[in-house]
């Protein structure tokens, strides 16, 4: 039984990359994963669940090969905009192999008032997200007042950057262009 329900999530994030969130049927899920269509209702109640299911595990895995990357990269004596550059460079490397599921995360933005429950998960982990990127790119800790606030800057970066790279990635801005231009907004601000 665990086998069909992990084929089944697999499946689902199979056609999640190649039809996206909205245009994924059941039968395209079945077979994908080779399982049955009543298995899907008996493993997550419904064709949506396991998607929304297969939606959050593509987006932790690839949270978990960032952080794997910059954790393993980063020296313990780089300086905060060493550790910010390193991690624009990787999440942008990201980018481009995992286009097909940032397109599909994009493609639930419209119907996220039809589909709370995917609101409050999406919600939930970009709270973590926020508090994981203060500590590992300016090593603020989660108790700290300041890694929210931080980490709701860089985790509108992560979101304003993707949808530039997605739309157009030659002129997207590089780890330098966001260093040098956040310095300059940063200094503007200090003595404006």
């Amino acid at each position: 039984m665990g086998n069909n329900r992990e084929a089944l999530l697999a499946g689902a994030k199979q056609c999640l990359y190649d039809k996206g969130y909205a245009r994924t049927t059941a039968r395209d899920i079945a077979g994908a994963s080779g399982v049955s269509l009543a298995a899907i209702g008996y493993h997550f109640g419904s064709t949506q669940e396991l998607m929304n299911q297969a939606l959050y595990a593509a987006i932790q895995e690839w949270g978990d090969e960032v952080e794997a990357a910059l954790s393993a990269e980063l020296d313990p004596e780089a300086t905060p905009l060493q550790r910010f550059e390193s991690y624009w460079e990787r999440v942008q490397a990201s980018f481009r192999t995992h286009r097909r599921m940032w397109v599909a995360t994009f493609e639930i933005f419209p119907l996220i008032d039809q589909l709370p429950e995917v609101r409050a998960s999406l919600a939930q982990g970009m709270e973590h997200a926020r508090l994981g990127l203060a500590e590992l790119l300016q090593n603020i800790g989660a108790a700290s007042g300041d890694a929210r606030q931080v980490g709701a800057i860089h985790q509108a970066l992560l979101s304003g950057v993707l949808a530039q790279w997605l739309i157009d990635p030659d002129a997207a801005p590089t780890a330098a262009d966001l260093s040098a231009g956040l310095r300059r907004i940063a200094q503007d601000i200090t003595h404006g």
